[in-house]
């Protein structure tokens, strides 16, 4: 089995945009370009309270780690767990400074609703599967809590969603290494897309980009006229 360098390592949280949209992945984690809409700066308060990697929580039986370092050499990606839960359980593994065993089981935070597509279980699993790598454990559930539901969901990390996680992460480095930014069709996600401005769906489409010029030219002598 292939294993990937650090300077090879792409991004855990990048598997929920590829999934979105790989354009919009590509343009985030190949060209390096950004813009904030309200979606990304709540989406990024949520996730900072959460990562507070400073806090430790204990409650009986539980653990509670949140912000947790996590990597994978075979899936070549690295990122954090919103939250990492430690239970108590006589089969689990053995923790630093405990004398007792625990279950591991990641729980990622959304600032939404369950999403139609498999994005969040996708990113879930891929955190999952890093911490069996990391302390040689068995995950066989994570959870996805959804702040506009204040509801956790359960999802099972079977074996058919670990290997859509693999062959999203190989279609990834695969896109990575070629330095390739895909074309994508234009639909309604486009216009909640924070990058709609830097992507210009439009171009994806069948117009060319001296129509998209002329058409904008267009524009800007109908603004002139009406003024």
């Amino acid at each position: 089995m292939k294993r990937y360098s650090e300077d090879e390592y792409l991004m855990l949280s990048g598997i929920q945009h590829f999934v979105f949209c790989r354009r919009q992945w590509a343009l985030i984690h190949i060209e390096q370009q950004w813009e904030e809409n309200y979606r990304t700066v709540d989406g990024n308060i949520m996730h900072n309270r959460a990562h507070d990697d400073t806090f430790h929580e204990k409650r009986g039986n539980l653990i509670i780690a949140r912000g947790m370092a996590v990597s994978s050499p075979y899936l070549g990606i690295s990122g954090e767990c919103d939250v990492v839960e430690f239970r108590q359980n006589d089969n689990g593994i053995s923790l630093y400074g405990q004398d007792r065993k625990f279950s591991v089981t990641p729980v990622e935070y959304k600032r939404g609703s369950p999403k139609i597509d498999q994005s969040d279980k996708l990113q879930l699993a891929a955190q999952a599967m890093c911490l069996e790598e990391m302390l040689c454990c068995e995950i066989p559930e994570g959870y996805l809590y959804y702040r506009e539901t204040r509801h956790r969901t359960k999802v099972e990390i079977n074996e058919e969603l670990r290997e859509k996680t693999q062959l999203i992460l190989q279609e990834m480095h695969d896109l990575f290494r070629k330095g390739h930014t895909p074309k994508v069709k234009r639909t309604k996600s486009c216009n909640a897309c924070s990058l709609k401005n830097i992507c210009l769906p439009v171009l994806c489409g069948r117009k060319t980009a001296s129509a998209y010029i002329d058409m904008h030219l267009a524009e800007g002598d109908s603004d002139e006229k009406t003024t």
